[in-house]
């Protein structure tokens, strides 16, 4: 029945006006839209959890220990793990296969990569990496090949370390990464503190950071890229400092991502995490704001961390002493590299789904 129809108005002449009131109010109300329900917000995704299990690589039985590592770890695009050490039976570059079988090392790789980076871009995947004693950058492929060398001498002597007593400049480089355009920079973390940037050719571009204001460095020790933003940044381990901070590629300032840290020593960008390892015992992890996601292999020991010392039979499971590099794979795994006489490579496998791994 419709509300103009004449059948209607008879209807509400023969009802008494408060029942005509009371008709026209429950009619409203009937036929008024209902709002929509507010939707029921999702739940947040559970953080992920990082699990420790045994060191993970499977020596060779020719080789009582990995060697004296004062380097770096990096894993390639089909899971093998590279790991870089100074001094031993087979120093250099190690290559280990995704389940720690020792595959092979890298042919003719330098035994002073201190930092170096596996990154694949346009032209393939690479070895970068400079070295601390040599004073150079090489761009090495997967098996060894120099694809690249930038010599010391590409960077300005304005920026070299000059000792006050001989008159003579060095460089010591101990850090590098690769922006996704293909620049390269690398940090001089044991001499100056300046950051050098070179394009995709090794064409010497730029030079930022140090020691002075607004900086204040003291040992930038490692970078990374940290494509979590756009365009890209740099992150930086002001290590004695006890800070990590974010640099634009132009090199400014953008201000500091954590303090209070253990010496922070090297960092690592996979998704919306930043991974950082401490040499003073610890590894934290730092989502896109800035948050401690995890703190993994923590040692409370102080005189079991930032050494190289520690013989593996004081080696604790899931317990680290000095983590000097680290590494994600794809899975998420995180690989952390130590300063150490021996050498040792720590692993912490990720659960997407907040359950500790078994």
């Amino acid at each position: 029945m419709r509300m103009n129809s004449p059948s209607f108005r008879r209807c509400l002449y023969l009802l008494a006006p408060g029942s005509v009131v009371a008709l026209f109010v429950a009619f409203v109300a009937l036929t008024a839209p209902r709002p929509e329900a507010a939707p029921t917000p999702a739940p947040e995704a559970a953080p992920p959890v990082w699990t420790a299990g045994p060191d993970p690589l499977q020596l060779p039985g020719d080789l009582p220990s990995i060697g004296n590592q004062h380097g770096d770890v990096a894993v390639s695009a089909n899971g093998d793990l590279y790991v870089s050490v100074m001094q031993g039976l087979r120093a250099g570059v190690q290559v280990y296969a995704a389940d720690g079988t020792y595959l092979r090392n890298v042919k003719d790789a330098p035994t002073d990569f201190h930092g170096f980076v596996i990154h694949q871009g346009a032209d393939g995947e690479f070895i970068y990496g400079p070295q601390l004693g040599g004073g150079k950058i090489v761009k090495l492929t997967l098996e060894g090949e120099v694809a690249l060398t930038i010599p010391g001498e590409a960077i300005p002597k304005e920026y070299w370390l000059v000792n006050p007593k001989t008159g003579q400049a060095a460089l010591r480089l101990t850090g590098c990464t690769v922006a996704p355009n293909g620049d390269l920079f690398v940090t001089d973390g044991y001499a100056t503190d300046y950051v050098h940037r070179f394009n995709a050719k090794g064409e010497y571009l730029a030079t930022f950071g140090g020691k002075a204001a607004p900086y204040g460095f003291k040992t930038l020790h490692k970078i990374a890229i940290d494509t979590r933003f756009d365009p890209p940044r740099l992150v930086g381990t002001d290590r004695a400092n006890n800070r990590v901070v974010h640099l634009s590629l132009e090199g400014e300032l953008l201000g500091e991502i954590a303090t209070d840290l253990l010496m922070p020593a090297a960092a690592v960008v996979q998704g919306d995490l930043l991974a950082v390892g401490e040499i003073k015992g610890r590894v934290t992890i730092f989502d896109k704001e800035n948050r401690v996601v995890a703190r993994l292999g923590e040692n409370p020991n102080p005189d079991e961390v930032g050494t190289n010392k520690i013989e593996p039979a004081q080696w604790k499971p899931g317990v680290v002493n000095a983590p000097h590099g680290v590494a994600f794979n794809a899975a998420g795994d995180l690989f952390v590299s130590e300063y150490s006489l021996h050498g040792r490579v720590l692993k912490f496998t990720r659960s997407a789904n907040g359950v500790a791994a078994r």
